[in-house]
């Protein structure tokens, strides 16, 4: 495969989503701004990798009350959904907070979502130079309707509740809030996609029910001054 189309298939999902998204911005951000979230986020993806190679020793170790779960590994699932979601939180806040063009509540939907999709992007491009040549199409089409938008939908999540923390005077709670609540539907999807893998609607599902939810969260704030 050459690298041409190995780019392409990396980047060419994320920026299909980025750009449905940047389309509920009734003002857009600067460009500038919005290719510096998208690389934050594919540098948080990094980071969060480390974080999970660092962990996993610990997190296989711990021992659930239910025997079933445990020989899942749900413990490996909770960590890593929880490292990711705050990883990129955390990337995107140093980077926006204090610009003045986060000016909007519906800016930190806006720059949560580019960030998640700069770190799907990077999980994308890893599999495309690891994964077998003849299975990777069917991959990245998975990832477009699947992880690639998991991220997207959890951070803008962690978005809406960032945005209204800052207006009611809540951020440090209502962030806390977010990032739970992401990084559940984060960990929901991962078990859904282990326990059914050989019949992956329900997982597609379970995001469609919440793109839903997360439009709506898009619409709420637009009307927020």
């Amino acid at each position: 495969m050459s690298i041409a189309v190995a780019l392409a298939l990396g980047f060419i999902p994320t920026l299909i989503w980025l750009a449905f998204f940047l389309r509920e911005d009734i003002y857009p951000e600067p460009r500038r701004l919005i290719v510096k979230a998208f690389i934050f986020g594919g540098l948080s993806a990094f980071f969060a990798l480390l974080l999970e190679i660092l962990l996993k020793p610990l997190l296989e170790k711990i021992v659930f009350t239910l025997p079933r779960l445990a020989e899942e590994n749900l413990s490996v699932f909770t960590g890593f959904g929880i490292v990711e979601e705050v990883v990129k939180f955390f990337f995107i806040y140093l980077l926006v907070r204090r610009s003045p063009y986060f000016d909007e509540p519906i800016d930190a939907m806006v720059y949560m979502v580019t960030g998640a999709l700069g770190f799907a992007t990077v999980e994308n491009l890893f599999l495309v130079f690891s994964a077998n040549p003849e299975s990777i199409f069917s991959t990245i089409l998975f990832r477009f309707v699947g992880a690639n938008l998991l991220h997207a939908l959890s951070s803008a999540i962690v978005g809406h509740y960032w945005a209204r923390g800052i207006r009611f005077n809540l951020e440090g709670k209502l962030i806390f809030a977010g990032l739970v609540l992401a990084s559940l539907f984060h960990i929901i999807f991962n078990y859904l996609v282990f326990k059914f893998s050989d019949f992956l609607v329900y997982p597609i599902a379970f995001l469609a029910i919440l793109g839903f939810f997360v439009l709506y969260d898009f619409e709420e704030l637009k009307k927020v001054a």
